[in-house]
């Protein structure tokens, strides 16, 4: 599968190179957050490919929930660990937790499938700070420090209808954002198309740290160095 360019294994532990995880997030998810540059100082491996990485070691379940429960830094030993029929853990060599995967319902482990469900999925990631993050932050009129932005995923989870499909889309249908202090919890709920067909639903939640009265001129700074920095990778 493609994902054999994104990650090292040996003797069943996984770890991954800035740069692979680098280019994950901008050759796939079409993800340019600064904290996933290979150079970056506050570097963190792409949420979406531990996603990606269960998904091509277990395959796909009709009912998915992720929780994030730590940062996974340059070159960590990861070790997957499959607790039970329900649940997958990834986590180091010292047990700390990165991610818990909980699944139920029909499984399915199709090449293919995967590798077109894996990269609509986390191309969502890339429409997110346009087409969720902007409008939430110009709607409550705060914003996220614009020389240190920081947008990280606490979860993401799907319920699929069926697992007969070949081709997957994710469509957002609703955005909301919960602001505690300087924290905020944004929701995204989608739905997932096969062609004409709706074939499940699902929903992503981020938190947004370092809110602050928004100020318009910084906000159109971020939008540009985001277009640029789009542009340069796609």
């Amino acid at each position: 599968m493609f994902l054999t360019d994104y990650f090292n294994k040996q003797n069943n532990v996984i770890s991954i190179t800035r740069k692979q995880a680098s280019d994950f997030a901008k050759k796939v998810a079409g993800d340019v957050n600064p904290i996933h540059d290979e150079d970056a100082k506050r570097f963190v491996v792409p949420g979406d490919l531990l996603f990606a990485l269960v998904l091509g070691e277990y395959g796909l379940s009709q009912k998915m929930q992720f929780r994030f429960e730590g940062m996974v830094g340059d070159e960590v030993p990861l070790h997957f660990r499959e607790v039970s029929n329900e649940l997958i853990r990834v986590e180091d060599e010292n047990d700390k937790p990165y991610l818990q995967a909980n699944r139920s319902g029909d499984k399915r482990h199709c090449d293919k499938q995967l590798a077109s469900f894996i990269r609509s999925y986390v191309a969502f990631s890339g429409l997110n700070f346009t087409h969720a993050i902007v409008p939430l932050m110009q709607e409550h009129q705060l914003m996220i420090n614009p020389a240190r932005p920081l947008v990280i995923y606490e979860s993401m989870g799907f319920e699929l209808t069926t697992l007969d499909f070949d081709d997957v889309e994710l469509q957002l249908i609703d955005k909301t954002m919960v602001v505690d202090g300087k924290r905020g919890d944004v929701t995204l709920s989608f739905k997932l198309m096969s062609g004409e067909r709706e074939v499940g639903i699902g929903c992503k939640t981020l938190v947004m740290s370092g809110l602050r009265p928004l100020e318009q001129d910084a906000i159109d700074d971020m939008i540009e160095r985001y277009r640029v920095r789009a542009e340069q990778v796609s």
